[in-house]
């Protein structure tokens, strides 16, 4: 199944998430490492908010992401959530679905 987390970010985010930067990317190569994440990074115009998305069996994987992650630690994200993703078209789909 697929999961996506959601940050809401601080106006600051871009400016503050420098001196965490490389801790929250190590966590998120690790993550990616363990075939958990699959894709992940910030929206552009504004950059208001993050999406990074999972691969596992329930939504723990990236809850415990978030719990560990220095942005979410440090403040650097206003709120953060979980949904599940059935995707159906693609390479990687969970739930592939052809005509």
């Amino acid at each position: 199944m697929h999961y996506l987390l959601f940050y809401e970010v601080t106006p600051d985010y871009v400016e503050r998430r420098v001196q965490f930067r490389g801790e929250h990317l190590t966590l998120a190569w690790q993550s990616h490492a363990r075939g958990e994440l699959q894709l992940g990074g910030a929206l552009k115009d504004p950059v208001d908010t993050a999406i990074l998305l999972f691969r596992g069996d329930s939504p723990k994987v990236a809850e415990d992401f978030a719990a560990a992650d220095p942005y979410v630690q440090h403040g650097l994200v206003k709120r953060w959530y979980v949904r599940p993703w059935t995707t159906v078209v693609g390479d990687g789909a969970s739930s592939p679905v052809k005509p």
